[in-house]
């Protein structure tokens, strides 16, 4: 019985847990120096802008999700998105400037942050849009 109660509250927090797991994979990779010698190189122009909106896409994304899970089902869509959008601007943000100070072979980078942003953005308007187009999905106004 204990296990089919871990298994009902692993599903309704979902969505919060991958966001957290998420959050800790673009900590993780966004602070940590890797090798130059050691990794493979792919020489795509601006591809690390990609990997950045990417992230924050996906962050934006299980957000806000993750945000209506915690809160009460009447919590609105806007709401979710509005939070979400500043957490990862900021988060974004932060990071940008451990880069700087607390590595040392990453440098902070405007565009990465642009990217993050924008990234953080289109994530967070394609739940929006997800859940305000299907009426069997809504959320509210």
């Amino acid at each position: 019985m204990q296990t089919t109660k871990s298994w009902l509250v692993l599903k309704k927090y979902l969505f919060t847990i991958l966001f957290i797991s998420w959050t800790g994979f673009i900590t993780l990779l966004s602070l940590f120096s890797f090798e130059g010698d050691s990794l493979p190189s792919i020489n795509i122009p601006h591809l690390d802008k990609l990997v950045h909106f990417t992230f924050y896409f996906v962050f934006a994304f299980l957000g806000c999700l993750g945000y209506r899970e915690l809160k009460s089902k009447n919590t609105t869509i806007k709401r979710a998105v509005f939070l979400s959008i500043v957490t990862a601007v900021i988060y974004g943000m932060v990071i940008e400037v451990l880069q700087g100070v607390a590595t040392a072979h990453r440098d902070p980078d405007i565009l990465d942050f642009l990217a993050n942003s924008v990234g953080a953005f289109l994530g967070a308007y394609v739940v929006k849009f997800i859940f305000s187009g299907n009426t069997s999905l809504k959320w509210g106004k």
